[in-house]
């Protein structure tokens, strides 16, 4: 006589095979051990701190329910093979203007929750679910491994739901920063700016009322400076990138440029300009700026008080390639591997006025911008050779 299938008939969520007894499926067996389930949630919850700290135990089960719900409807809802994969395509057709997975991850986001431990929480109610499940089903029938598949195909749609919820509301936000400060922000100053300097010009101040004057016009403009570095820093950071707009140029003549204004912003230091080879090509002239004015910013912060600072600009076949050398204590070893990130600065200055102190934001931005035109940057710093920035730039893309 032939072995009697494992394959069992389906009926209100019960099973009659082998096993007999009405055997749970899934779905019927969330229903019924919802709440063992929302504790569990809850307890686990409880560990993501700081977040959770004085959270109630309403908050920590934030729609947690609502979640279940649409997990024991999914399963039981009729799905093609046509269906399966498009939801697996994260394309399934929505419902609801907005659904529980996307409330929670906002409520998480305004809770403090960073979007790892939203994860985590989809990821310990799997866990738990499956862990409950099999304790009560030690046998593993087909249409066990169907309910199973089904179940992690609605906590990975809500996974989903949940994440690109979260992320689209930190991109509200980071764009909401962009515009205070790249306009609420940078409107005052500008008129902080001007008013300096027309007090200025009038002539009608003595020498004390005109050093004021003219410290709100350098204080205001070192703060439009700083909104310049967070604005960029944010948009590197975030991954929209900084915007490069390439035209046809003469790196010589932004070498002199900038240059001279640096002589001038630093009266008293000495830097040297050589320039040599083939300087035409195509690159951001307004970046390319910034690349000059933070290297060489950088080499007169840390560099001795009466050394000069060196700068070489030499065109070749296929790049031009900048450097910028300064005489001044040795980057430690172990810094120069993190030199380049944001808010990381190479070591202090004790010979540099306050306003010379920044956000250590110059040399990330800088990469930045050499990596959004192709290039390369690197630094080497010894004792007895001194420090030098080396820039690569490709003539074209």
């Amino acid at each position: 006589m032939k072995e009697r299938s494992k394959l069992s008939l389906v009926t209100d969520g019960k099973t009659d095979g082998p096993q007999g007894g009405g055997r749970k499926r899934l779905a019927a067996f969330i229903r019924e051990n919802t709440e063992q389930i929302v504790s569990e949630w809850e307890m686990f919850a409880r560990t993501l701190t700081p977040a959770s700290t004085d959270m109630t135990s309403l908050a920590l089960r934030d729609h947690i329910q609502p979640i279940l719900e649409f997990v024991v409807s999914d399963i039981d809802s009729p799905q093609t093979g046509i269906e399966q994969v498009v939801k697996s395509h994260g394309k399934k057709t929505r419902d609801v203007a907005h659904t529980a997975a996307e409330t929670h991850a906002g409520l998480r986001l305004s809770g403090g929750f960073d979007i790892d431990q939203m994860v985590s929480e989809y990821r310990s109610l799997r866990a738990s679910v499956i862990k409950l499940w099999s304790a009560e089903n030690t046998e593993m029938l087909h249409e066990d491994i169907i309910d199973l598949t089904r179940f992690n195909e609605s906590i990975d749609q809500a996974l989903a739901e949940s994440v690109a919820h979260y992320t689209d509301e930190v991109n509200r936000a980071r764009n909401l920063f962009l515009g205070i400060l790249g306009h609420d922000l940078r409107t005052p100053l500008n008129v902080i700016s001007m008013s300096s300097n027309l007090i200025t010009g009038l002539g009608t101040l003595n020498e004390r009322q005109c050093m004021l004057a003219s410290q709100i016009g350098d204080s205001a403009s070192r703060m439009t400076q700083i909104i310049s570095d967070l604005l960029d820093l944010t948009r590197a950071r975030f991954g929209s990138g900084l915007p490069i707009n390439r035209t046809p140029m003469d790196m010589s003549f932004i070498s002199h440029q900038l240059v001279d204004e640096m002589r001038v912003a630093h009266l008293g230091r000495t830097i040297n300009l050589e320039i040599s080879g083939d300087m035409k090509g195509e690159w951001d002239k307004a970046r390319i700026g910034q690349v000059f004015s933070n290297l060489i910013g950088n080499a007169i912060q840390y560099s001795f008080e009466y050394t000069p600072i060196d700068v070489h600009v030499k065109g070749t076949s296929n790049e031009v390639v900048l450097s910028v050398h300064n005489e001044g204590v040795p980057i430690p070893p172990e810094k120069i591997e993190k030199i380049f990130d944001p808010l990381s600065r190479a070591g202090t200055n004790e010979y540099a006025p306050p306003e010379a102190q920044n956000l250590g934001l110059g040399l990330y931005i800088t990469k930045d911008i050499v990596t959004s035109h192709g290039g390369t940057i690197s630094v080497n710093s010894l004792e007895d050779e001194g420090t030098t920035f080396t820039i690569r730039l490709p003539r074209r893309p």
